[in-house]
This record gives C-alpha cells, structure tokens and sequence, in this order.
C-alpha cells in the first residue's frame, strides 16, 4: 500500500470529486481512457473495487466514499504545504474575468483590494476565451452567465437591476417607457438580457432594430455615455457613469426594471481553495454586500 503512484490517486480524487471520467480527463489534461486506467490498476493494487460502473455512468462505491474523504485531504494538506514554500504561496490570484466586468467594475477597484491586502498579487486576463481550468493556468474565473463545465464551485454575485440608461441630456425627453419608440436603443449583442424583453416586461410591443450595435457591455456603455442614444445596462457595470453623471435611468421609478443573476465567481471544486481564492472571494463578497460563502 505504500507505493500506490500518486498519479493514479490524483485521477481518482479528480473522478471522484467531478463524478465523471471525462471531466476528471479534461481537469487533468489527459484522456478519459487514461483517467480509467489509472482508476483500474488503483483498484487493482488496493484490491478493492472504488466504482460502481453501469456503462459510461459511474459512482462512487462506499469504499471510494471513504477512499475521497482520505485523498482530498491528503491533496489539500498537500497542495497547502506547496504554498506555504512557494513564491505564489498565499498573495498570488491569477484570475480570468469577464471583459466588461473586469473594465466596469473590478480594475476601479483593485487598488482598493491591494491596499487592504499588502503585497497581495493579481494576474488578470479578460480575454473573451473562458478559461476550462486545464493545465493550472488560472486559479478563479468571474463569468458572465452560470458555467456549464463540471467539477467547478460556482457561487452567484448578487442579483443585478437592468434599465434603460443615458446622457443627461437625452434624458429630457423620456417620460414613460414609450418615449423610447422615440431615440435610438444601442444593442449590446452579448447580453442575457436585451431590449426585446424589456419592452415586453413593461407591457410594450418591442420595436424595430435601431441604434449602435456592440458586442460588450462597455462599449454599449461609453457610446451612451457619449450621446449614440439609450442604453439596456447593469447599474452594476454602469455605476461610475451613474455617480458621476455621465449616465441617468431617465424612467426610475416609473419603467419596470429587468433583475437577474449575471456574474458568478468559479473556480476548481476542491474541499478547500487556494488561500489567494479565499482571500479574493471574501473581499469580493464585502465590495457587492453578500456573504462570505460557506465554501470558503
């Protein structure tokens, strides 16, 4: 039992921890049929079966059961010795982000974040590729929409309020909903929610396309904020605009506003993440007002 190889340990926690050979094979950036050879000679040197097989469905037998508990501790005591010698041990975040969430809202705050965490550092990539978490590239992702890959902790940030948004001097001539008939409507072609289900939450027929067409949030944003015309946006990813001025919601409290979970913070589904994601996580809680997730 000593020189069970820590290869094939690693294939099981990953397999038992996504329920799935081929997330396990993706997360580990090898194939599905090595994932199974490497589970078939654990078994074997064990002589214990860990799966119940039924096809391509497998789960875990009680004997994988008791064997998961042992082996995500041992990874995660593991992997916490390695940060507590290592140069990336507990200041060092490399995290993808959504592009207009990481313009609109998370780089106006990072010098906030450092300041309350000394010395802590971040890599940010805001590329439109979403990050699989293959090969260890990143350690957390902020994704706009919820993430279909398994094996990944996902936990929401937050309901957002969508409204239609402008320059103060547009704004005059927006009364009620049906003024906008009246002005151009920039579309943000990306987005969750778009233009046609405003107009019909607010009991109107939506109108013919006009107006700029973006494919970013913050590019819908600036080109509102320059007078193109009206704006279907987060207040979140909007808020500087709207402190400052530059963006009004011409019909607050008169229109029916659009509400939905937009961004969720995700990374690797293990027992405990890495001291850098905890740190993150708990400080992004703070700044949108939620609570510190029982993960962490």
């Amino acid at each position: 039992m000593n020189n069970l190889p820590l290869g094939a340990l690693r294939a099981f926690e990953a397999a038992a921890r996504t329920g799935s050979f081929r997330a396990a094979s993706e997360e580990l950036g090898i194939s599905p049929s090595a994932v199974s050879h490497a589970i078939r000679k654990l078994e074997d040197l064990m002589g214990v079966a860990l799966f119940e097989r039924e096809g391509r469905v497998v789960r875990l037998n009680p004997a994988g059961e008791a064997l998961q508990l042992c082996v995500s501790n041992g990874f995660d005591e593991l992997r916490h010795g390695i940060e507590q010698v290592s140069g990336r041990a507990s200041n060092h975040l490399r995290l993808h982000c959504a592009p207009s969430m990481a313009a609109q809202w998370l780089m106006p705050r990072l010098r906030r974040l450092i300041a309350e965490h000394p010395g802590f550092d971040i890599r940010l990539s805001a590329s439109t590729d979403y990050p699989r978490f293959l090969n260890d590239e990143f350690d957390a992702d902020i994704c706009y929409g919820p993430p279909r890959q398994e094996g990944l902790t996902v936990i929401p940030l937050g309901e957002e309020v969508v409204c239609p948004l402008c320059a103060p001097e547009m704004a005059a001539g927006i009364r009620i909903p049906a003024d906008l008939y009246d002005h151009p409507l920039i579309e943000s072609e990306h987005k969750r929610l778009r233009w046609n289900a405003w107009f019909l939450a607010n009991g109107l027929a939506p109108p013919s396309p006009r107006g700029s067409r973006f494919d970013r949030s913050f590019m819908a944003i600036a080109a509102a904020v320059d007078g193109l015309g009206v704006t279907l946006e987060s207040t979140r990813l909007a808020e500087r605009e709207i402190a400052d001025g530059r963006l009004v919601a011409p019909l607050d409290g008169v229109a029916h506003d659009l509400r939905y979970m937009g961004h969720f913070l995700v990374f690797p589904a293990k027992s405990k993440p890495r001291k850098a994601v905890r740190i993150f996580a708990d400080w992004l809680a703070r700044e949108l007002g939620l609570k510190p997730s029982a993960v962490l």
